[in-house]
């Protein structure tokens, strides 16, 4: 059961560099809205086009189109409804929304939670995710002309090492709030 109530249709889009609290932020506001979550990917795309994963992300270091494909559908879903967008791209890509929170934190925070949810070696995932951040940053920048690195028109920046999730979700329902697009239920 949603905690709040929408008043009018609500679209936000949400943000962030991997490790910054993309997914988990999205999953939560989604549930407390009771709106849909979008975070359609490239296993989405491998599911179904009969591929797997790893297919997918072969090709599409090749062909531009897997991620436009994916790109595309993730707006697509959001204008249908009311939802959480969560996704790299959200807040330069879906334009309509009513609001757009960038997720920031340093690269060692990033590294930490990373290694907290995926084991393996710090040093090696900050070698990793910095690689990962300049392959995704020259991706946008070639495919959409975007660069990830501004944000200052995001309408809420949050550094998540300030905050836990539930925090963070807060700080956004209560920017809803003031915005007059939602409502806390009684």
């Amino acid at each position: 059961m949603a905690e709040y109530k929408l008043l009018s249709d609500v679209r936000v889009a949400i943000s962030g560099k991997s490790g910054c609290g993309n997914t988990t932020v999205s999953t939560l506001l989604s549930q407390k809205l009771g709106v849909t979550l979008i975070n359609w990917t490239f296993r989405n795309l491998a599911a179904e086009r009969g591929m797997t994963l790893a297919q997918v992300i072969e090709e599409a270091k090749t062909d531009d189109s897997y991620d436009k494909t994916v790109d595309t559908r993730q707006v697509e879903l959001a204008q249908k409804e009311s939802c959480v967008l969560g996704s790299r791209l959200a807040i330069w890509m879906l334009k309509e929304a009513d609001l757009k929170v960038y997720l920031l934190a340093s690269d060692d925070t990033r590294a930490k939670r990373i290694l907290n949810r995926e084991g393996g070696d710090l040093e090696k995932i900050k070698d990793f995710t910095a690689m990962r951040d300049r392959e995704d940053s020259a991706r946008y920048k070639k495919l959409y002309n975007i660069n990830n690195n501004d944000f200052d028109f995001a309408d809420i920046k949050i550094d998540t090492a300030n905050y836990n999730p539930e925090q963070i979700v807060e700080l956004i329902l209560s920017e809803l709030e003031k915005r007059a697009l939602i409502q806390k239920c009684k």
